[in-house]
């Protein structure tokens, strides 16, 4: 609850502060010398002046107390918002100017200036970009104060507009605990109607297996049809299993690496896996890192929609053309499985035999507050690809397992119900990228191939916080009241459910099948403050049901 609160208290608060806490916990906005409040013919203005005022020596003076009053701020509000008024954000002006010159930062920009707009009407974006990177260069950096003095012009902020917006987020925030209720329902009455089953009697798989690990292998690889340069990260054990060794491929998500998956991938060879992990040039981190040293323009590039799934197969090509020489030719390349994280979940699912759907994608991004759905800042980009049918199935991979994906507005029902492979989700309760309620949960009931899995794990947040910089790491840990799950718990969480997903599909051994129960997940959780909850093709229709009603009462 603390991380959604932390996410979205700009809007739960009353109406004045619900628009200045955007300004400071989402963009900060301000204006050079008032900010306007418009409500359909009413017209008032919160001088700068006042506000600086308020920050430097804590003087509230006739102007702010009128809004302070009308919008019943305590004193403990009082003293969050003018901490929040001189607060620094430590940030690079030169790479926060290039962030918001990109297709995705513009966009970002451009959604805010509805809101906050220049005196008259007409979009702030302009403004809002300047004045941050001003700020940012100046001695005393980014703060909200400092950003209002840069500002060249007055702006106005439509109430009604943020009002619609307030409601709309408050309705995410109830959907999201509204479903993760449902869905605990639903998972422990999966558990119930399940046979006894006594997991303390039966290997634990949170733990490392017995295989030794190799040293990590780097392949350098060449695409020469696509003029595609990547490399490959290959994890495997020093003994090879006796029968055919099952081959798991990862694909990682925008802005990451293959590096960022050596945990899991020698979790899985320590049971006998073969694990391969692809870098995805042109939405890795070296992409961010290029961008953020002017070198590229964009997040990532659009024909990484085409790329990603391609590069998939052609890693399985060569597994198949090295198979003989590096790995005693025990490779089953005819059942292979891929996990994909975020960007690389769509990966997976495009693998799998998921086609766009470019009319319910431009759709959904055309809906008014459609980037309440964040991840579609994403998505929305692939309507720039060439509209033709683009069909990524590859026979060779056999079940696919994807966290966070992207996948709802892109795919569509349509193009999700083409899978017919095994299929395991993975979501999160405090996801801020690609929310639970938007890209997991309402996609689950799409999926029609009759072995799906869907877990919803609390308190998961996209990432490993553990594994992000320090800048990152000292943002999370200001963030008061904030509790997220061990890196430990989550890790036992995905690991377990991995391995017992791919033994089971994968390797074709029915001893892990048990561990594919809600029974398994309910096991696990039951002393963990942050729980797990698993459920399958069982409670699909149920779900479907549930969806309906939420949103026939919203």
């Amino acid at each position: 609850m603390a991380f959604k609160i932390y996410l979205f208290q700009a809007l739960r608060i009353s109406l004045l502060l619900s628009i200045l806490a955007i300004l400071l916990t989402i963009l900060p906005v301000k204006a050079a010398e008032k900010i306007y409040l418009i409500y359909g013919s009413l017209n008032l203005s919160v001088k700068v002046n006042s506000l600086e005022k308020f920050a430097r020596e804590g003087i509230i003076d006739d102007n702010l107390e009128f809004y302070l009053n009308m919008a019943g701020v305590d004193e403990e509000q009082k003293a969050n918002f003018r901490q929040a008024l001189i607060k620094v954000s430590p940030v690079s002006p030169v790479q926060l100017s290039r962030f918001f010159n990109t297709e995705i930062g513009e966009e970002i920009l451009k959604l805010f200036g509805n809101y906050v707009a220049i005196q008259g009407g007409r979009n702030g974006k302009y403004a809002l970009r300047g004045a941050m990177v001003q700020a940012a260069f100046d001695p005393e950096g980014l703060t909200l104060i400092n950003f209002l003095k840069k500002l060249p012009t007055n702006m106005q902020i439509d109430i009604e507009s943020s009002l619609t917006l307030s409601e709309a987020i408050e309705t995410v925030i109830k959907a999201t605990d509204f479903f993760t209720e449902e869905i605990a329902i639903l998972s422990n009455l999966e558990a119930k109607r399940s046979a006894q089953i006594y997991f303390s009697q039966l290997p634990d798989i949170t733990k490392s297996g017995q295989f030794e690990i190799s040293p990590k292998q780097t392949w350098s690889l060449t695409d020469k049809k696509r003029n595609r340069r990547f490399y490959v990260d290959i994890y495997r054990p020093k003994k090879l299993r006796q029968d055919k060794i099952p081959v798991i491929i990862f694909s990682h998500g925008l802005a990451s690496r293959p590096e960022d998956f050596l945990k899991e991938a020698n979790y899985l060879a320590s049971y006998g896996f073969i694990v391969v992990i692809p870098q995805h040039p042109g939405s890795d981190y070296q992409q961010i890192q290029n961008l953020l040293e002017g070198y590229r323009r964009e997040v990532f590039e659009v024909n990484e929609f085409v790329n990603r799934p391609q590069d998939i197969s052609y890693v399985i090509d060569q597994l198949e053309r090295r198979n003989k020489v590096d790995f005693e030719g025990k490779l089953d390349l005819k059942n292979v499985g891929v996990v994909g994280h975020s960007f690389g979940g769509y990966t997976a699912l495009a693998i799998a035999g998921a086609t766009i759907d470019f009319d319910n994608l431009k759709q959904e991004c055309n809906q008014e507050l459609s980037y309440l759905n964040t991840s579609l800042l994403l998505q929305c980009r692939a309507l720039k690809l060439e509209r033709k049918d683009y069909n990524f199935r590859d026979e060779r991979v056999t079940a696919i397992l994807a966290v966070n994906p992207v996948n709802s507005s892109i795919f569509g029902q349509k193009g999700l119900s083409k899978i017919q492979i095994p299929v395991f989700i993975g979501a999160g309760t405090y996801d801020p990228a690609t929310p639970a309620i938007f890209e997991q949960v309402r996609s689950f009931p799409w999926f029609t191939t009759p072995h799906k899995y869907l877990v919803l794990i609390e308190g998961q947040a996209h990432l490993d916080f553990s594994n992000l910089d320090a800048g990152i790491t000292n943002l999370i840990a200001s963030v008061p009241n904030l509790t997220l799950p061990s890196p430990e718990l989550l890790s036992q969480y995905n690991n377990a459910l991995t391995l017992a997903f791919f033994e089971t599909y994968i390797a074709k051994n029915s001893d892990f099948a048990p561990y594919l129960q809600a029974i398994y997940t309910q096991y696990l959780s039951q002393r963990e403050p942050f729980k797990a909850y698993l459920i399958t093709q069982k409670s699909s229709e149920a779900l479907k049901q549930s969806i309906l009603r939420f949103n026939g009462n919203h």
